[in-house]
This record gives C-alpha cells, sequence and structure tokens, in this order.
C-alpha cells in the first residue's frame, strides 16, 4: 500500500497579506488547500497524467466558483507539481469547453436558476469593502440552512425534496425525537438564505470596460471557441432564482411557514376581540385552523412543484441551442449528479452523473447511484468519428451503462 504524505499545514504568508490580496481569496485558498491536503492521492495522479503529455481542462460550476480567484488557481497548480511547460496544458474554463470540435462539455449549472454564475464572464461583486465572488441561491441554501441539518444529504436532492405525507413521517420519525430544534434550524437557515440571495443578486459586478472584450476573447481562447460563440452561450443561460423572490421562498418552504404564522395570528387576533364580550378558550385557534386550514394547504403544496429536481427532458432546449451555436453533435453534463444519454433530434446528450455520497434514505444505507462518468472515444468503424458512452467504475472495472 502506497503510504500517503503526512499532511501539511497551509497558511497564507505574510507577505502574501502584504502584497494586498482579498480577504475573501485567502479564505478560498485555504479551503483549496484543505481540499489539496485530503485528497493527495488525486493530485498526485492527475499530475502524472499531465506529465505525459496530457491535458486537463477544470471547468468551472456552481461547487467550485472560487476556482475563478487567479490565486486558488495557482495552488491548484502547484499541488500538481508541474513545470512551467506542463502548467499550460492545465486550462480553468468559465463555464464551457468545445472538445475536438465535435462536443461542447459544461457543468450544466447555468441552464439551472438555483445554481447559474449570473454573470460567468464578470462573476466577482464588491462588497462594502472587498470583493467577493457571487454566489447562487443553491450555495447559500447549503451553506445557511443544509449545513446545519443533519439530516439531509446536500448531495442528494431526494433526501429534502419530499412530498408533504414523506416530510411528516420523517418530522414523527427522525425530527420530534433526536433532533427537536431543527425546525429553527430550518426556519433561520431559510430566511438567512432568501436575505443572502436577494442582496448578493442586485450587487453591482466587478469589471473593467476597457477589457470586455479582452475577457471574451481570453474565455474563447481557453475554450476553443470563437468569441461569438461566448456571447451567443451567455445569451441562453436561464435567469438567476434572485430574480423570482416568491421561487425562491417557495422552495425554502418560507411561504408555508409565513401563512401558517399569518392564519393563527389572524385566529388569535379574532379570538382576542372576541373575548372582550364573550369569553372563549384560545385553543379554538388550533382547533379551527386544523379543520379549515388542513385542506386549503394540502390543495396549495399540491400545486407547487420544486424545480430542484427535474427530468432529462429540461435540458433540451440548452443542449439544442448550444450545439447550434457551437456546431457541435454532443453536448456533455453533469449537475444534476443524475446519468442519462438521450437523444434530441440528432443531438446526443450525456450527462455524467456523480461521485458524490448520496443516498436514497435519512440512515444513508441506499445509495442513490454509483460511480458514473462519460467516456469519448475514437470510433472503430469510422476513423474520423468519436463514440459517446456513460461508464460506471466499480471495483476497478468499468461497466458500460447506456
Amino acid at each position: 500500500m502506497t503510504q500517503l504524505p503526512e499532511k501539511k499545514r497551509f497558511t497564507i504568508s505574510w507577505l502574501e497579506k502584504r502584497r494586498g490580496l482579498n480577504s475573501e481569496e485567502r479564505k478560498s485558498r485555504f479551503k483549496m488547500r484543505k481540499i489539496v491536503d485530503d485528497h493527495a492521492v488525486f493530485f498526485r495522479a492527475l499530475g502524472a497524467f499531465i506529465k505525459k503529455g496530457n491535458r486537463a481542462v477544470f471547468i468551472i460550476g456552481n461547487h467550485d466558483l472560487e476556482l475563478h480567484w487567479p490565486g486558488v488557481q495557482r495552488d491548484v497548480l502547484k499541488a500538481l507539481q508541474l513545470d512551467v511547460e506542463h502548467e499550460a496544458l492545465v486550462r480553468f474554463n468559465n463555464w464551457f469547453y468545445l472538445s475536438n470540435g465535435d462536443t461542447l462539455v459544461e457543468h450544466g449549472n447555468q441552464h439551472d436558476s438555483h445554481s447559474n454564475c449570473q454573470n460567468p464572464i464578470n462573476p466577482k461583486i464588491r462588497g462594502l469593502r472587498k470583493e467577493r465572488i457571487r454566489l447562487p441561491f443553491g450555495c447559500h441554501a447549503n451553506r445557511c440552512m443544509l449545513n446545519g441539518m443533519g439530516y439531509f444529504n446536500p448531495h442528494s436532492d431526494r433526501s429534502y425534496i419530499m412530498t408533504a405525507s414523506q416530510y411528516l413521517k420523517f418530522m414523527v420519525g427522525h425530527v420530534a425525537r433526536k433532533e427537536p430544534l431543527l425546525l429553527w434550524t430550518w426556519f433561520w437557515g431559510a430566511l438567512m438564505t432568501l436575505v443572502a440571495t436577494l442582496k448578493e443578486g442586485v450587487m453591482l459586478d466587478v469589471k473593467d470596460p476597457y477589457r470586455v472584450e479582452d475577457q471574451v476573447e481570453e474565455i474563447a481562447a481557453k475554450a476553443n471557441a470563437t468569441p461569438r460563440m461566448v456571447r451567443e452561450l451567455k445569451e441562453i443561460h436561464i435567469p438567476p432564482a434572485f430574480m423570482d423572490p416568491l421561487g425562491v421562498a417557495r422552495e425554502l418552504w418560507l411561504d408555508r411557514a409565513f401563512i401558517i404564522m399569518g392564519c393563527f395570528a389572524a385566529g388569535f387576533w379574532a379570538l382576542s376581540v372576541l373575548n372582550i364580550v364573550w369569553h372563549v378558550s384560545y385553543w379554538w385557534i388550533w382547533l379551527l385552523g386544523f379543520l379549515f386550514l388542513v385542506p386549503f394547504f394540502l390543495f396549495y403544496f399540491r400545486s407547487i412543484k420544486s424545480k430542484i429536481i427535474v427530468d432529462v427532458k429540461y435540458y433540451e432546449k440548452a443542449v439544442k441551442f448550444g450545439a447550434r451555436i457551437t456546431r457541435t453533435k454532443r453536448v456533455v453534463y453533469g449537475h444534476t449528479h443524475e446519468f442519462a444519454h438521450a437523444n434530441f433530434d440528432g443531438v446526443e446528450y450525456l450527462n455524467s452523473g456523480t461521485w458524490s455520497p448520496a443516498f436514497d434514505d435519512v440512515e444513508c444505507t441506499k445509495p442513490s447511484c454509483g460511480k458514473t462518468f462519460v467516456w469519448i472515444r475514437p470510433s472503430e468503424d469510422k476513423k474520423d468519428e468519436r463514440v459517446a458512452n456513460v461508464y460506471e467504475w466499480k471495483s476497478g472495472d468499468m461497466n458500460l451503462l447506456c
């Protein structure tokens, strides 16, 4: 067994502080170095792969937006232990990459209003005293809410997107007996998520108007595309979630909470007025609320469908537009954590799935998916063409899935 190197403690040097590095960039670099520490085998293997003359392309998605910081990119290159010649084989792409002229590769978050980068050309915003990377609604939900709710797995949408009956069963079976304050954690975290999403959504981008065209050309060069493709691909991105505050509140279940609190407040006020002339027990609030509000809530719950869990057809329009703009015949996404292989009117669509520890149950005993990936390789039949399939990595072997 290969012995792993002893972990080193990374710190931001005094010289880096004197250079005036942004405090948010320093925090992101510290996190990146912790990731390097915990995944030494991966970075060592990737570095060896690149040293053989292979190219590595990092396509920035919603989970790694901090890769936009130049300092974080330098730390990744340092972890790969490459010389200057081999560093040129590593690219950090803002959101897409064209592979061999026939495949458009994206993370896929730009077509999800809950997780997209509002402006992937200029992702930074300026706060009161410092610059930072603008985060989407989904990132704020994970940081402010889901991280404090241990029963919910942020890697699996199924663990927190449930029906009303499933939520009731979950509350009785787990929360009421083991973590009764989880409701407060959810409510306060949801409020902070809503505030942070709306606050960052309206902040102005940090950009230099004299370098806009230079930035577009740089993005195009790294992606093997043209500046026109960059502009057109940006135009098909879905609007961010902050433009629909009510939709954000619905995803967080805050609308239900406010309706319930409003109804009970109105009932309390009505009984208080009634008690002036006729004494009525306040327990009637609970009884009347149960009798009259439950049917309404059941109807309301059924009328709302979460936008987090989507099927394969959800990306059909984006796939067709992307293939047409880039003149490719194949589009590869990830993001949804659900592997797929479909055909949309002649455009091949593949989703690489995920290697995240996702489970379908709270006890984490039922894995929701395997470790899947997309492999594009030369065709055995046609010399100048490539074929693509989704595979599962299992016990050191590759199994063809679709």
